[in-house]
């Protein structure tokens, strides 16, 4: 056995040691990477930047979300040092996409579509409808801090979905559900009771009411048709099944 010298052998054990004990630095590949797996022992701190932001496309993009959806119906999601991303995104933001979702506490866009901090934006609001204030958060998201992707989810058995078809009025949810009373009116020919008891019904007022929301943006933003048009930017519907955790994409 060659000799090593103590000092040397000490300097070794204390690198090797470091090293084990600081997991987070282990990569620093995006946050989006696949390289972490949950039972690596490997945090990833990356973040996206300016530079990453404007090298992806809305087709990239798109598919990152699905990726990210698969591993969370596979279980296989990223490990990430949710802390480290805080820290370095404390004085700004690169989000390459803006997901329109609903309310309910049952479907955390970030959890199933696998992003981490500083990902995306999250625009949410009972039903997913679109409205002044949601169209602005939009344009900002992209107009302003760069995002190319529109994300708009539905969800299956939605409260408020379900609560329009039977016309409930209660306080300040009355004038809020006159924003989906449209895809209510727009499902035509459906046999069967139009309310929430039918639940095929509900389904197919919940994706109404989804792909009238993409419409409403398109008609509504010019900011955000021009961006379109110059395919700076894709909207794209989905619905989310809250019994399996799959998501359907509408394209």
């Amino acid at each position: 056995m060659s000799y090593i010298p103590k000092c040397l052998w000490l300097a070794a054990l204390i690198t090797s040691v470091f090293s084990c004990a600081n997991p987070t630095n282990a990569t620093n590949s995006h946050t989006d990477s696949t390289a972490s797996s949950p039972d690596s022992g490997m945090a990833v701190t990356a973040v996206m930047t300016q530079e990453l932001q404007d090298t992806m496309t809305p087709e990239v993009i798109l598919q990152k979300f699905k990726d990210g959806n698969q591993r969370f119906l596979t279980g296989t999601m990223i490990h990430r040092d949710y802390m480290q991303q805080v820290k370095q995104t404390a004085n700004g933001q690169h989000p390459y996409a803006i997901v329109v979702s609903c309310v309910d506490s049952r479907k955390p866009a970030e959890v199933i579509f696998d992003k981490g901090i500083g990902d995306m934006f999250n625009a949410r609001v009972a039903g997913n409808f679109v409205n002044t204030d949601i169209l602005g958060s939009i344009e900002f998201a992209c107009k302003v801090s760069g995002a190319k992707l529109i994300l708009v989810m539905g969800h299956t058995a939605c409260g408020a979905i379900k609560s329009a078809c039977d016309h409930v009025e209660l306080g300040n949810i009355t004038a809020m559900l006159k924003n989906i009373q449209p895809a209510v009116d727009s499902v035509k020919g459906f046999e069967g009771q139009r309310n929430a008891k039918n639940a095929d019904f509900v389904q197919a007022v919940a994706k109404e009411n989804v792909l009238l929301a993409q419409a409403k943006i398109l008609r509504d933003s010019p900011i955000i048709r021009d961006m379109v048009q110059n395919h700076q930017v894709e909207i794209v519907g989905c619905m989310y099944d809250l019994a399996t955790g799959k998501v359907e994409f509408y394209q």
